[in-house]
C-alpha cells in the first residue's frame, strides 16, 4: 500500500522547515565549521528528495506541479551516493537560496486541500 501523496508533501515540507531551523542565525562560515549541523542539513535534504521522488512515482500529476522536483531528487542522489565528495558550499547555497521557494511551493500545494 502506498502512502497518501499529501503525506509525502508533508514529509518534504517538515524536512525543509527543519533545515530552516538548523540554519537560522547561521553564517556560511559557521555552517562550514559545524560538522553536526552539516550532517543534519544533509539528512533533511535527503528526506526531501526521497519524499519527492516517491511522490513522482505515486502521484505524477501532483509531482509535475513542482518544477524543481527533478533537481531536488538529483541533489538527494548526489548526497546519498556521492557522500564522500559532498560540496558543503553547494549544500549551504541550496539550503539558503533554493529551499525557501520549494518550502513555499510545498505549503501552497498542501493548503489547496
Amino acid at each position: 500500500m502506498s502512502r497518501d501523496p499529501r503525506a509525502l508533501l508533508w514529509d518534504a515540507l517538515d524536512a525543509a522547515r527543519a533545515v530552516a531551523g538548523f540554519l537560522e542565525g547561521q553564517t556560511e562560515a559557521g555552517y562550514l565549521a559545524d560538522p553536526l549541523r552539516r550532517a543534519a542539513v544533509e539528512r533533511k535534504c535527503e528526506v526531501i528528495g526521497e519524499a519527492l521522488g516517491r511522490l513522482a512515482r505515486t502521484a505524477p500529476e501532483l509531482a509535475a506541479r513542482i518544477p524543481e522536483l527533478p533537481r531536488v531528487v538529483a541533489f538527494r542522489n548526489l548526497l546519498i551516493h556521492g557522500y564522500a565528495v559532498v560540496d558543503d558550499v553547494l549544500v549551504w547555497r541550496t539550503a539558503t537560496r533554493e529551499l525557501p521557494a520549494l518550502r513555499d511551493r510545498l505549503q501552497a500545494l498542501l493548503d489547496e486541500g
